[in-house]
């Protein structure tokens, strides 16, 4: 038997805001957390029953880790392979470690995609200054141009137009390997999150509608407002790409609705994920809790939604110029919710979110327009609506 019942130890690869909710919900259920984490001061160090300050790729300091715990998890990507199998010696790793090598580098992961039957559109990988060239002229529109391995929030990733000096978009990323996207004309971007337990018991969330700005998730709502037909495929989608990588925890899947119909998996995150904070403010069990049920091999939470709530990304950039941004003020509209991280803003960094309730989703955009405008924080000129 696998479940691990309240009073065990989680131990977190990654200690940022995803990280430090994800021990808050354990901490209130009973659980013990320690993380592993570069940052002395990272997001989740003062929730935590302890910290272990090491990189991502130090293999001793995850045997330290590992050997106080009886589940691992990961709050982030960027773990080394080698980290990954110091854990597994010592405590299960939820999601596997076969799960991480998948989605860490992004041609693997649409390799693997493709093969399994889901549709990730039209892309070239580009290992070369000559591959990325000849992707580019191939591709006869605007392609994202992506960093295989790493890069998030827009970093590490460019747009490009037909004829784009290839050279310079080559060591603008550094010469990296990378995945060429071709553009496609979109309707609409929604995520689904799938949590699954150790005996295969899964339970799948209402779709969440996303809105980005430069790379970054800037609205998010939940329920997506989407019509039925095409909730009801997103999430059989999830649920089958979730079973097929046997996920242990969560899983979250990202896809573009396109104008000419078709339906692309855009990315997957094996973690908690930002489209999904406002889970718990609008149903019966939020993500972090629904995540530290899937690692300990508990009952899953019920994952109905009875209000509507908007989310939109707070970054560093409110803090310019030493200004503190009008929370008393945005926090003067009904209905809205305040969290921050505790950590250091600086441009482009997320340091928390605001949550907007509503009875139905234009209430919660409308809230949230207004909550972002009392802040200081406008709404991109494109109405936000479904």
């Amino acid at each position: 038997m696998s479940t691990l019942l309240p009073g065990r130890t989680i131990g977190l690869l990654g200690g940022g805001q995803l990280g430090r909710m994800t021990a808050i919900a354990a901490r209130e259920m009973g659980y013990h957390v320690r993380v592993l984490d570069p940052d002395p001061a990272c997001a989740a160090h003062g929730v935590v029953d302890g910290q272990v300050v090491a990189a991502f790729d130090d293999v001793e300091a995850a045997h330290v880790l590992a050997r106080t715990c009886d589940v691992v998890s990961y709050e982030i990507e960027r773990i080394s392979p080698e980290v990954l199998d110091a854990v597994t010696a010592h405590a299960p790793l939820r999601p596997g470690a076969h799960v991480l090598r998948v989605v860490q580098h992004r041609g693997l992961q649409k390799t693997w995609l493709a093969r399994h039957g889901f549709d990730v559109g039209p892309w070239q990988p580009a290992d070369t200054l000559s591959q990325l060239h000849d992707a580019i002229a191939a591709a006869g529109g605007p392609v994202r141009i992506k960093v295989a391995q790493g890069g998030y929030d827009g970093r590490s990733q460019v747009r490009a137009e037909p004829g784009a000096d290839a050279e310079t978009i080559w060591h603008q990323l550094g010469g990296r390997p990378c995945v060429v996207e071709q553009e496609v004309a979109l309707l609409a971007e929604c995520s689904v999150l799938v949590a699954r337990r150790p005996n295969g018991d899964s339970a799948v969330y209402p779709p969440a509608r996303n809105w980005h700005e430069e790379g970054i998730l800037d609205a998010s709502l939940l329920p997506s407002g989407l019509p039925s037909a095409l909730e009801m495929i997103v999430q059989h989608t999830a649920q089958r790409i979730a079973e097929a990588l046997a996920v242990e925890g969560l899983l979250v899947v990202e896809f573009f609705a396109a104008t000419n119909g078709r339906l692309y998996v855009n990315e997957l995150a094996p973690r908690p994920h930002n489209s999904y904070h406002h889970a718990e403010a609008a149903g019966a069990t939020g993500q972090f809790e629904q995540y530290v049920r899937a690692l300990c091999d508990l009952t899953l939470g019920h994952t109905g939604m009875s209000r509507t709530a908007a989310l939109s990304n707070l970054l560093g950039d409110l803090w310019r110029n030493d200004r503190t941004p009008h929370f008393h003020a945005a926090l003067g509209v009904p209905g809205v919710h305040l969290h921050l991280y505790g950590k250091e803003p600086r441009p482009k960094r997320k340091v928390g979110h605001l949550i907007a309730l509503g009875t139905h989703p234009e209430e919660a955009l409308e809230r949230l327009a207004e909550a972002r405008r009392r802040l200081g924080h406008p709404m991109p000129t494109r109405p936000l609506r479904v």
